[in-house]
Protein backbone atom coordinates (compact mmCIF):
# COMPACT_ATOMS: atom_id res chain seq x y z
CA UNK A 1 0.00 0.00 0.00
CA UNK A 2 1.39 3.37 -1.02
CA UNK A 3 1.56 6.03 1.69
CA UNK A 4 0.14 9.39 0.80
CA UNK A 5 1.50 12.72 1.95
CA UNK A 6 -1.17 13.32 4.58
CA UNK A 7 -0.70 9.85 6.12
CA UNK A 8 3.04 10.47 6.38
CA UNK A 9 2.78 13.86 8.10
CA UNK A 10 0.06 12.61 10.49
CA UNK A 11 2.49 10.44 12.47
CA UNK A 12 4.07 11.14 15.83
CA UNK A 13 7.56 11.22 14.30
CA UNK A 14 8.49 14.66 12.91
CA UNK A 15 8.55 14.96 9.13
CA UNK A 16 10.66 17.65 7.46
CA UNK A 17 9.28 18.44 4.01
CA UNK A 18 11.40 20.25 1.44
CA UNK A 19 9.19 21.90 -1.18
CA UNK A 20 11.54 22.41 -4.11
CA UNK A 21 11.69 23.01 -7.85
CA UNK A 22 14.05 21.56 -10.42
CA UNK A 23 16.47 24.16 -11.69
CA UNK A 24 16.23 26.28 -8.54
CA UNK A 25 19.79 27.04 -7.37
CA UNK A 26 19.07 27.18 -3.64
CA UNK A 27 16.93 24.02 -3.95
CA UNK A 28 19.85 22.19 -5.57
CA UNK A 29 22.16 23.38 -2.77
CA UNK A 30 19.64 22.24 -0.13
CA UNK A 31 19.77 18.63 -1.41
CA UNK A 32 23.21 17.64 -0.04
CA UNK A 33 22.43 19.37 3.25
CA UNK A 34 19.29 17.26 3.61
CA UNK A 35 21.28 14.14 2.71
CA UNK A 36 23.78 14.76 5.53
CA UNK A 37 20.96 15.71 7.88
CA UNK A 38 19.11 12.47 7.11
CA UNK A 39 22.15 10.42 8.12
CA UNK A 40 22.72 12.59 11.20
CA UNK A 41 19.13 12.40 12.47
CA UNK A 42 18.31 8.83 11.44
CA UNK A 43 15.33 7.56 13.41
CA UNK A 44 14.42 11.00 14.78
CA UNK A 45 12.80 12.49 11.72
CA UNK A 46 11.65 11.57 8.24
CA UNK A 47 12.73 13.87 5.41
CA UNK A 48 10.66 14.25 2.23
CA UNK A 49 11.31 16.23 -0.93
CA UNK A 50 8.24 17.40 -2.83
CA UNK A 51 8.29 19.17 -6.17
CA UNK A 52 6.19 22.25 -5.37
CA UNK A 53 4.92 22.67 -8.94
CA UNK A 54 4.07 19.02 -9.61
CA UNK A 55 2.20 18.91 -6.29
CA UNK A 56 0.41 22.24 -6.60
CA UNK A 57 -2.56 21.21 -4.43
CA UNK A 58 -0.35 20.38 -1.43
CA UNK A 59 1.78 23.47 -2.04
CA UNK A 60 -1.33 25.66 -2.09
CA UNK A 61 -2.73 24.05 1.08
CA UNK A 62 0.46 25.04 2.96
CA UNK A 63 0.86 28.44 1.23
CA UNK A 64 4.17 27.57 -0.39
CA UNK A 65 4.89 30.66 -2.47
CA UNK A 66 8.65 30.33 -2.94
CA UNK A 67 11.17 27.51 -3.08
CA UNK A 68 12.83 26.07 -1.23
CA UNK A 69 10.30 26.11 1.58
CA UNK A 70 10.91 23.71 4.44
CA UNK A 71 8.08 22.74 6.77
CA UNK A 72 8.35 20.47 9.80
CA UNK A 73 5.17 18.55 10.62
CA UNK A 74 4.33 16.48 13.68
CA UNK A 75 0.95 14.81 14.19
CA UNK A 76 -0.24 16.53 11.03
CA UNK A 77 0.40 20.04 12.37
CA UNK A 78 2.93 22.58 11.11
CA UNK A 79 5.49 23.04 13.89
CA UNK A 80 8.09 25.11 12.00
CA UNK A 81 8.65 26.57 8.55
CA UNK A 82 11.21 28.62 6.69
CA UNK A 83 11.77 29.77 3.14
CA UNK A 84 15.18 29.85 1.51
CA UNK A 85 18.33 27.80 1.91
CA UNK A 86 18.68 26.49 5.49
CA UNK A 87 21.89 25.30 7.14
CA UNK A 88 22.39 21.79 8.44
CA UNK A 89 22.88 23.10 11.99
CA UNK A 90 19.63 25.11 11.91
CA UNK A 91 17.66 22.13 10.64
CA UNK A 92 19.28 19.77 13.17
CA UNK A 93 18.26 22.15 15.98
CA UNK A 94 14.67 22.28 14.72
CA UNK A 95 14.47 18.50 14.46
CA UNK A 96 15.90 18.06 17.96
CA UNK A 97 13.41 20.57 19.38
CA UNK A 98 10.39 18.73 17.95
CA UNK A 99 11.65 15.16 18.36
CA UNK A 100 11.60 15.22 22.16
Amino acid sequence: MKENFFDIIAGDKPVLVDFYSEGCGPCISQGPILGRLSARTEGQCRILKIDAFRNAEVSAKYAVRAVPTLILFRNGAVKWRATGLQSESTLAEVIARFSA
